[in-house]
């Protein structure tokens, strides 16, 4: 049984790629879910380290700040290369998946009614940035020849933005593949296939 605890809210968010990666690598953990009347109530903010969530604690061990429980994960279960050269470029690809998380989010909670449509015109040129990083590596993923933390956290923000822009994989093809190929993985098809992933909404605002 694992002691492994996620406390965030009731959405995908910032979440659900450490959810992909604990549901692919056959690990359990347990799901404290914050509403807004609770995190309002301002006692649980004021516990974090930042004031902000996904809290992961690990037994007595607590962590905060996504990438960080990312990088923790990845280096506890072997998702984080094979030597220090694989290790850095993991952390590069990864810091460029963030960046365009940045991208996305600031388009949901601040500019989506008027920053859609250029949003979506300019993502082919965010897109082909990963494009060309698998193109560039023959292993199957962003580096070497195993899965990484990277690419979950990478394989959740291409799906976010697959319901953004159904169409934005389409002139990708190495992408496009790289997406259908890891959601179809047994282990993480079953979490995206299960109620718990499919009910929760992407964004706190409804915004998608």
């Amino acid at each position: 049984m694992s002691s492994y605890t996620l406390t965030y809210f009731p959405v995908r968010g910032l979440g659900e790629a450490m959810r992909s990666l604990l549901a692919d690598q056959g690990l359990d953990w347990k799901e404290n879910e914050v509403n807004f009347e609770m995190w309002t109530k301002g006692d649980l903010k004021a516990s974090c380290v930042f004031g902000q969530l996904p809290k992961f604690q690990d037994g007595g061990f607590t962590l905060y700040q996504s990438n960080a429980i990312l990088r923790y994960l990845g280096r506890k279960h072997g998702l984080y290369g094979k030597n220090d050269e694989e290790k850095a470029l993991i952390d590069m690809v990864n810091d460029g998946v963030h960046d365009l998380r940045l991208k996305y989010v600031k388009l949901i909670y601040q500019e989506y009614d008027t920053g859609k449509d250029k949003y979506i015109k300019d993502l082919p040129d965010d897109l082909a940035k990963f494009e060309k990083i698998l193109l560039n590596n023959k292993g199957g993923f962003v580096v070497g020849d195993k899965i990484s933390f990277a690419d979950y956290n990478l394989l959740d923000v291409l799906r976010n933005h697959l319901v953004l822009a159904p169409t934005c994989l389409d002139k990708l093809p190495t992408l496009k593949s790289y997406v259908e190929r890891l959601n179809s993985r047994p282990k993480l098809k079953a979490f995206l296939e299960s109620d718990a992933h499919k009910n929760r909404p992407i964004n706190g605002n409804g915004k998608q």
